[in-house]
C-alpha cells in the first residue's frame, strides 16, 4: 500500500508542470511549454520547408549568376562617347508564345534579358508580335526599307510612304550631324517560334520582290465590247428613269452601313515569296556580305494543368535559364568574337549571285534549322490545328526552316571567346570585378539592414559628400 501511494506521488511530481519564471509571469507572458510539433505539423513544416529552401537558393543563385554577366560587360557603360555619337543600338524580336498572350514574352525578356543591356547602357529596339506572322510581316518590311533606301526601284510612290515615328527620329538626329556610334549590331531573337518567323522574314526581306506581288483579284478587268442600244419608245424611257435613282439610294445606303460598321482587325500582311521560290531568286545588289550576327534566346514556355510537376521543377531552377540567357546575351553585347553558323557539305553556288539548285540546297542541314528545336514539344496543342477554311495558309511556326545556302552563309553568331569565358568565370569567384575597378567590400547583413531601415549611413555616399569647411573661421 505504501508502495503504491510512493509510485502515485512520484507520477504527479513529474507530471506536473514547470513553474513559470516570475519575471515573466510578473510581464503577462503565457506559460510555454516547449515541445515537438505532432505528426500533422511536422509533414507541413517538413514541405513547406524544403520548398522555401529550395525557393530561396535558386533566386540567390539565379541573382549571382546574373550578376556576374552583368559585370561582365558593365565597363561598356563607363566608356564615354562624343556628343554627336549615340550608343549602339540591338534590335529584340520577342512575340507572344503560341497558346498564350504576349505578356509572358515581355515578362521574360525583362527578367533575363533587359539587365544586361542595361548594365552595358545599350540602346535596344523592339518588334513585337502578337500574332503568328507578325515578326515576319514588320522585319521584311524593316529590309524593303533598307533596300529602298539603298537605292532599288519601287514601282509605289516612296514619298506617300507613311513614315514611322523612328525614321522621324533617325531623319532629325541626321539633320543636326548626330550619328550612331560605329560598331557591329546584332539581333536577339527570343524563343523558337520568334526565331522560324525570323529566318522567315529575313529570306523574304532579301529575296522576295520590294513592291508586293499582284494577286488576281486586284488586276483590271477586261473591257467588254459596248454593244448599241435599241431604239426604245419614249414612254419607255420615261417609265425607266426612276431606276437609276432608285439604284443610287440603295448604293449610298449600303455605303453608310459599311460605314457603320467597325472594321475587324486583319492578320499580318501576306508574304511576298514562298519558300519554293528561294533558289529561282537573285540577291539584291545592296545586301551585304555578312549579316548582323544573332542569338537564338531560350524561352521555355510551357502550359497545361497535367504539367505542373514540370512546371514547379522549372519554377525552381531558373537559375540555370538565367546564365544560359545571359551567356548568349552578354556575347550578342560585347561582340568580340563571332563564327557562321555551322553547316554540312557546302555548295559550290554558295558563293555566288546566281540562283542555285533547290536540290542541292535541300540537302545540306543547317544549324538555324536546329535552334532551340526542343522547345516544340512545349507548345500547347491547339497551335497545330490546321485551318479548315483555308489549308493552304503558309504556318510559320508549324512549317519547317528552309535555309537558302546563300542568305545561310551570310549569317553570323557571337559567342565569348576563351579569354570571356575565362574572365566571366573568375568574376563568378569572386577574384575579379568590372573591368578596371576594384571589388567594393562586402558589406555584413546586419549592416546593410541598419544602413536601409535604421540610422547607418552607407560608406560610398558618405565618401561622395561635399566636405564643408570652417565658413566662420571659429576655433574648433
Amino acid at each position: 500500500m505504501a508502495d503504491s501511494t510512493a509510485s502515485a506521488s512520484s507520477e504527479a511530481a513529474k507530471s506536473a508542470p514547470k513553474p513559470q519564471n516570475p519575471a515573466l509571469k510578473m510581464m503577462g507572458l503565457p506559460n510555454f511549454r516547449f515541445k515537438l510539433p505532432s505528426r500533422n505539423w511536422m509533414i507541413f513544416l517538413t514541405i513547406t520547408g524544403s520548398f522555401t529552401a529550395a525557393l530561396i537558393y535558386d533566386r540567390r543563385e539565379k541573382r549571382r549568376a546574373q550578376q556576374k554577366w552583368c559585370n561582365l560587360v558593365a565597363h561598356i557603360s563607363k566608356e564615354s562617347l562624343p556628343v554627336e555619337e549615340t550608343r549602339r543600338k540591338l534590335t529584340v524580336f520577342l512575340a507572344a508564345p503560341p497558346g498564350d498572350g504576349i505578356r509572358s514574352a515581355r515578362e521574360h525578356f525583362k527578367e533575363y534579358v533587359k539587365p544586361i543591356l542595361v548594365a552595358a547602357a545599350l540602346d535596344y529596339n523592339v518588334i513585337e508580335g502578337r500574332r503568328e506572322g507578325d515578326i515576319r510581316a514588320k522585319f521584311a518590311e524593316e529590309i524593303r526599307k533598307q533596300r529602298r533606301k539603298s537605292g532599288e526601284v519601287s514601282a509605289g510612290i516612296i514619298g506617300d510612304e507613311e513614315k514611322s515615328t523612328e525614321d522621324v527620329i533617325a531623319e532629325a538626329r541626321k539633320a543636326i550631324g548626330v550619328r550612331e556610334e560605329p560598331g557591329p549590331r546584332g539581333d536577339l531573337v527570343i524563343g523558337r517560334h520568334t526565331w522560324k518567323e525570323y529566318v522567315r522574314g529575313l529570306h523574304e526581306g532579301w529575296l522576295g520582290p520590294i513592291d508586293p506581288p499582284v494577286s488576281a483579284e486586284s488586276q483590271p478587268a477586261l473591257e467588254e465590247p459596248q454593244v448599241p442600244a435599241a431604239e426604245v419608245p419614249a414612254n419607255t424611257e420615261e417609265q425607266a428613269t426612276p431606276a437609276p435613282e432608285q439604284g443610287q439610294a440603295a448604293e449610298k445606303k449600303e455605303e453608310g452601313e459599311e460605314e457603320k460598321k467597325p472594321s475587324k482587325p486583319t492578320g499580318p500582311a501576306s508574304a511576298y515569296i514562298a519558300p519554293s521560290d528561294y533558289s529561282g531568286r537573285t540577291l539584291p545588289p545592296s545586301i551585304p556580305q555578312t549579316l548582323d550576327g544573332s542569338a537564338a534566346i531560350p524561352f521555355p514556355h510551357l502550359l497545361g494543368f497535367l504539367n505542373t510537376p514540370i512546371r514547379i521543377y522549372r519554377f525552381l531552377n531558373r537559375r540555370y535559364v538565367a546564365d544560359s540567357v545571359g551567356r548568349d546575351v552578354a556575347a550578342l553585347v560585347l561582340a568580340s568574337h563571332a563564327r557562321p553558323y555551322a553547316e554540312g557539305p557546302a555548295s559550290s553556288s554558295s558563293d555566288s549571285d546566281s540562283p542555285v539548285d533547290p536540290s542541292l540546297s535541300s540537302s545540306i542541314t543547317y544549324e538555324q534549322q536546329s535552334q532551340l528545336e526542343h522547345e516544340e514539344h512545349d507548345w500547347h496543342k491547339s497551335v497545330h490545328k490546321t485551318d479548315d477554311s483555308n489549308p493552304d495558309k503558309e504556318r510559320e511556326w508549324l512549317n519547317d526552316v528552309v535555309m537558302d545556302p546563300r542568305i545561310a552563309a551570310r549569317m553570323q553568331r557571337y559567342v565569348l571567346s576563351g579569354e570571356e569565358e575565362a574572365r566571366a568565370q573568375r568574376i563568378a569567384q569572386g577574384s575579379e570585378y568590372i573591368r578596371g575597378e576594384e571589388r567594393p567590400p562586402v558589406v555584413p547583413f546586419w549592416q546593410r539592414v541598419w544602413i536601409k531601415y535604421g540610422y547607418g549611413e552607407d560608406p560610398e555616399v558618405a565618401k561622395r559628400k561635399p566636405i564643408i569647411g570652417n565658413l566662420d573661421e571659429e576655433n574648433a
